[in-house]
């Protein structure tokens, strides 16, 4: 059993930055990715950006050069830091951790936390 919770969300203008954490608990031991997936209304839900164990990273196109995702040392938690945000980022944003190989997404998902970009 894994616990996630997401925290960073909310109101930011266009052009602006946000940084979103995720942070695990419980059955973290075997934990070997972490990813961010957002969807907006009507939409799938769809990956923003991933984070390995050992490190490697993997970005959609919408948000490449633009985001970066970090780990902490301990592989619990995670970070998205998001620049040059533009209206289509408006999204809720959902926390995945997976026990598979590479970057295939597992079944926990966080409660999600949304992040709305507008003046």
């Amino acid at each position: 059993q894994v616990q996630i919770v997401e925290s960073g969300g909310g109101l930011v203008q266009p052009g602006g930055s946000l940084r979103l954490s995720c942070a695990a608990s419980g059955s973290v031991f075997r934990i070997t990715v972490m990813s961010w997936y957002r969807q907006a209304p009507g939409e799938t839900r769809d990956l923003v950006a991933a984070i390995t164990m050992d490190g490697r990273t993997k970005y959609a196109d919408p948000v490449k050069g633009r985001s970066t995702i970090t780990k902490n040392n301990a592989g619990n938690t995670i970070y998205l830091q998001m620049n040059s945000m533009k209206p289509e980022d408006t999204a809720v944003y959902y926390c995945n951790v997976g026990y598979g190989l590479g970057f295939v997404p597992g079944d926990w998902w966080g409660q999600g936390t949304q992040v709305t970009v507008s003046s």
